[in-house]
């Protein structure tokens, strides 16, 4: 059901303008982004990651999987990012719960791969799948898309490079990920071309400080670097 129903088309200088509905999802997404605009103070850092050759492969879902993968275990390694600040309190999550953003017809939905610190990258890629059929078949629950600690946001099977994302309110965190690509790198000093692709971490500045957002985002690019399983 929309917010808004969709008005006569009108013209102007612009050309003829039309105004298009707006779904109460649509409608919520837009209230929730201006906020977290609005009220959280974020920064961003960025790295380069070279995941390992043998644990890359053509499926952009096995990519989203590996990654889901390094953060739940950086994540259990570093409590701050899997957290909030809310209400002047701190908030730590004893469970590490993996948000991922799906398109959906008209939106992105973020449902939640949950205790992603636990399962490995195949596991991953499987639910992730069937996720993202729940999504667009609208039989996503709430509990799945309320559920998140963390949020990733793979834009890389879309051709581009680089995203910084919006945080998703009360999380800490979200981690953007562009497409994987050969790219000439400096490997133990020699110029080599290797599959890379860039990482771009955005926090929130009263859960989280420069230097725990360094160490965690370095954490998962050297996850991604060696496809630990531990």
């Amino acid at each position: 059901m929309s917010e808004t129903s969709a008005g006569p088309a009108t013209r102007t200088a612009k050309g003829t303008t039309s105004t298009l509905p707006v779904t109460r999802a649509q409608a919520v997404i837009a209230r929730r982004a201006s906020e977290s605009r609005a009220t959280v103070p974020d920064f961003t850092v960025r790295t380069q990651a070279l995941p390992e050759a043998r644990g890359v492969g053509s499926s952009p879902a096995t990519i989203t999987a590996l990654v889901v993968r390094a953060c739940g275990l950086a994540l259990r390694e570093h409590p701050a990012l899997n957290g909030a600040y809310r209400d002047a309190r701190l908030e730590r999550y004893s469970r590490v719960n993996v948000g991922v953003m799906v398109e959906a017809p008209g939106m992105v939905v973020v449902p939640t791969l949950f205790d992603a610190d636990t399962k490995d990258a195949a596991t991953i890629s499987a639910e992730l799948a069937v996720l993202a059929v729940r999504v667009r078949s609208g039989q996503i629950t709430q509990p799945e898309l309320s559920g998140a600690t963390f949020t990733v946001s793979n834009v890389g099977m879309l051709g581009v490079d680089a995203i910084v994302p919006v945080i998703v309110p009360p999380q800490a965190g979200i981690l953007g990920v562009g497409q994987l690509r050969d790219q000439l790198v400096v490997v133990d000093g020699a110029a080599v071309v290797r599959p890379a692709m860039e990482l771009t971490l955005v926090c929130d500045h009263r859960a989280v400080y420069g230097a725990d957002a360094a160490r965690f985002l370095a954490r998962v690019a050297e996850l991604l670097g060696t496809a630990e399983e531990a």
